[in-house]
């Protein structure tokens, strides 16, 4: 697809939610990490859809069900395209990459798993890359093995090969962190765990919606994305599996859709990717998520990625440099994600004042708890930047960090430092 030159400024009016004041100041949208907002092509691809296409998938002959089929069905070539899969039978829709990461360690870890057998994690990763390997482990008597960070809390190469073993069976690993920014080394983790014999899970969730991604050249045997965070609906993901993975692992849920013959005695299964899409898939979602892929090909993802990493590396040395505010995570090469903290004031209400200001900012521990415990906080702010943003959107933000600095010295009679 041919890529168009643009900037923030020409595409925000493509967003209609950015066009409103909160309360008396125009909205800056910071929170594109935890979900992006939508594009008017895809809020009307979904709604076209509901208005001439409703109908349920697959199995019907009327012309409803072949239209809805066939939409539902280009979204998945879509997606094939979007991160170079060999096949669209590769490509497997669920409800999130939550859904997706438990239905590896469920349907594919699970059943490999023995007593003394290790899986490779960091300390950095979100609950949906953490707590479905903790059950495998509790299930099968496998054991956690944890990569340790630089001080900066990046991923180095040296620390995975470290972490790396004979008994290792898995390896699964953010591609980006949702706290840091910072990216992992996938290549040379998937290289090292297939020198052992170990397969590779990539929680892309946070590097999908930024970057060109390509499963063959990183050679990963599953990666799991969302389409919310990437201009797409809510309610839908993807897994990618490699085609012989999917062909040896039973269906985590069964149902009606998955299935190729059923008794009263016994049931076989349809051929992947369906087998593993038990239930009334979510076919609008995928038709919204095909338009935000085409919405993204015509910017053209290096550009995107660029685009971000240009604001991100704005934000972190400019935050770096007010005093009484703490940045984690690395300064250089971090993708979308500025994670701070002002002082000792909570996350919580650095995110109220930002937010009386009109900026849009996520607080808490993000899903990353054993993180915040590492680095001795309860929670932290993060300002997360997508393709609509721009240095304005930087420099409010520096304005509010300073906006919550006076509030609180007013407050407490004391500047914050």
């Amino acid at each position: 697809m041919s890529t168009r030159p643009w900037t923030p400024r020409d595409i925000r009016s493509d967003f209609p939610i950015l066009d409103q004041m909160i309360g008396d100041r125009p909205l800056v949208y910071l929170d594109s990490a935890a979900t992006s907002q939508k594009p008017r092509s895809v809020i009307e691809a979904m709604a076209r859809f509901y208005e001439r296409d409703n109908a349920n998938v697959h199995r019907a002959v009327h012309t409803l069900a072949g239209r809805a089929t066939e939409a539902y069905e280009r979204a998945r070539e879509a997606l094939r395209r979007f991160i170079g899969a060999r096949s669209a039978s590769e490509i497997v829709f669920t409800r999130s990459t939550t859904g997706s990461l438990n239905l590896v360690a469920q349907a594919y870890a699970r059943m490999r798993l023995r007593p003394g057998d290790e899986i490779v994690l960091t300390p950095l990763e979100h609950h949906a890359n953490l707590l479905p390997w903790q059950r495998a482990a509790r299930e099968t008597g496998a054991r956690l093995v944890y990569i340790e960070p630089t001080d900066d809390l990046r991923i180095t190469e040296e620390a995975i090969d470290r972490a790396i073993s004979p008994r290792t069976k898995i390896v699964a690993l953010a591609h980006v962190s949702n706290v840091t920014g910072g990216v992992a080394p996938i290549a040379h983790a998937a290289r090292r765990a297939h020198d052992v014999g170990a397969a590779i899970v990539v929680d892309a969730a946070q590097s999908a919606p930024h970057m060109p991604l390509d499963v063959q050249a990183l050679d990963v045997d599953f990666l799991a994305f969302s389409a919310h965070k990437m201009l797409g609906p809510t309610g839908i993901g993807v897994l990618y599996a490699k085609h012989e993975h999917l062909l040896a692992m039973e269906p985590y849920e069964v149902g009606g859709e998955m299935i190729e013959r059923v008794t009263l005695m016994e049931a076989t299964w349809a051929a992947p990717p369906w087998k593993f899409e038990a239930g009334t898939p979510p076919i609008a979602e995928a038709v919204g998520w095909h338009a935000a892929l085409d919405y993204l090909g015509a910017l053209g993802m290096e550009r995107v990625e660029a685009h971000v990493m240009r604001l991100t590396a704005l934000a972190v040395e400019a935050l770096s440099e007010e005093p009484g505010v703490t940045v984690y995570g690395p300064r250089e090469g971090r993708h979308a994600v500025v994670t701070f903290n002002i002082g000792r004031i909570h996350a919580h209400d650095v995110s109220t004042v930002l937010d009386a200001e009109g900026i849009a900012v996520r607080a808490g521990h993000h899903c990353a708890q054993p993180l915040m415990t590492q680095l001795c906080i309860p929670a932290a702010v993060r300002a997360s930047f997508y393709l609509y943003n721009d240095e304005e959107d930087v420099a409010r933000l520096v304005e509010g960090v300073r906006r919550v600095k006076e509030f609180f010295g007013d407050v407490f009679g004391e500047s914050v430092s």
